[in-house]
């Protein structure tokens, strides 16, 4: 899958395309089932299919404290497409340049003379533009001038209710791990790349890998017992913390750390793979590290013995 980076990167052989746009956040199974319509045109029109998400997403460009968490990072969700098979993605800034851009013109420089659209799928709620009248039924309206088909993106539901970011959300927040599976299509899991922390896993007795989130708050918050995958691990069990490191400072920023069961390895600069299974307890906030280190060692019986009966 070929990454467009930003609009000023789009080229003549860009153009001929079938297109969607959207947050695509957890690529669940609603997205899955765009990308399927979407991959069916592009077969059936002989053209490249073409996914644009923006970066950061606008939400969190206009209030970023109050943003919903987000599922994935941006590096996951590339990997999602290119899994599915998405020709190309498209990654489109979003700043003060692009807010100000009217629905037109974002239509006549991104859909019409930079990607030359064949065929475009839009949900019925999104809405582009700085007026905020880009929707299903403006690009509808203008198919015809420019030589393109517009459709409404396909409901996918579950027992009746549609699945959303928002639904997946509220289930992680519940650690209802069965019911995010069940709406993503696969497990949860939070992957990324293992950094240098403040060694304070070591001074405990307990280290730990620190993963970079790429974004301000995850969508769920608290202790874990999990498994990682990735860097020559397979499943391995182990007990993660995700949040704001609250015993330590006061900083806003998403953090995971996860210490592996009975195992010591050497992870820093690898990429793994931490897949959520059940909710020890919430985050707190402790008087002392001796305290911290009692309750560690707490957590790693915990989530040891609800590994262990699975």
């Amino acid at each position: 899958m070929e990454l467009i980076r930003g609009l000023h990167n789009m080229r003549p052989r860009h153009r001929g395309c079938v297109v969607t746009i959207g947050a695509f956040d957890g690529v669940h199974l609603g997205h899955q089932a765009v990308i399927r319509h979407l991959l069916e045109k592009s077969q059936e029109l002989a053209v490249p299919s073409v996914v644009i998400v923006f970066e950061p997403l606008p939400r969190e460009y206009f209030s970023p404290l109050k943003a919903p968490a987000r599922i994935m990072s941006f590096r996951e969700k590339f990997y999602a497409m290119r899994q599915l098979g998405v020709d190309r993605l498209l990654r489109v800034q979003f700043d003060e340049s692009l807010r100000a851009m009217s629905a037109q013109e974002f239509l006549d420089e991104v859909f019409v003379n930079g990607l030359g659209i064949r065929y475009v799928v839009l949900g019925d709620d999104f809405r582009f533009g700085n007026d905020r009248e880009g929707d299903l039924e403006f690009i509808r309206q203008q198919g015809p001038r420019y030589g393109y088909e517009a459709r409404p993106t396909p409901t996918f539901s579950i027992e009746g209710e549609r699945v959303s970011s928002t639904r997946i959300r509220e289930a992680l927040e519940a650690a209802d791990f069965a019911e995010a599976g069940r709406l993503l299509g696969r497990p949860y899991s939070i992957s990324g790349k293992v950094v240098y922390g403040r060694q304070l896993g070591q001074t405990l007795g307990t280290p730990t890998a620190n993963l970079q989130l790429h974004r301000l708050r995850a969508p769920l918050s608290g202790v874990y017992a999990v498994e990682v995958s990735g860097a020559g691990l397979d499943g391995a069990p182990g007990v993660a913390n995700v949040g704001i490191r609250p015993t330590v400072d006061d900083s806003i920023k998403a953090n995971l750390e996860v210490h592996l069961l009975d195992r010591e390895i050497a992870l820093y600069g690898q990429h793994i793979e931490v897949t959520f299974r059940h909710k020890l307890r919430d985050e707190k906030k402790f008087g002392s590290l001796d305290e911290l280190r009692e309750n560690i060692a707490r957590d790693i019986e915990n989530a040891r013995a609800w590994l262990g009966r699975q």
